[in-house]
């Protein structure tokens, strides 16, 4: 089994779209979902072509520096 890919927030900021779910495949430029800061718009990418295992945020949720956003296998 390969090792999974951990998506981290970079600081802190409201999810303000999700744009995946688990079992999506994805590339490594995809965007795994949009944050919102200081009303500028952040998106963070999956970082890895894989799959989406889990997605840990929801939509109007906030997240922290370093929480984890999502998890990515590689293909």
């Amino acid at each position: 089994m390969r090792a999974v890919h951990e998506i981290r927030a970079e600081m802190t900021a409201n999810v303000w779209l999700v744009r995946v779910e688990p079992g999506a495949s994805v590339a490594a430029d995809d965007e795994i979902v949009v944050l919102e800061s200081m009303k500028m718009e952040i998106p963070v990418e999956a970082g890895v072509a894989g799959v989406v295992r889990v997605v840990h945020v929801t939509q109007g949720s906030t997240v922290h520096e370093g929480d984890l956003i999502a998890e990515v296998e590689p293909s």
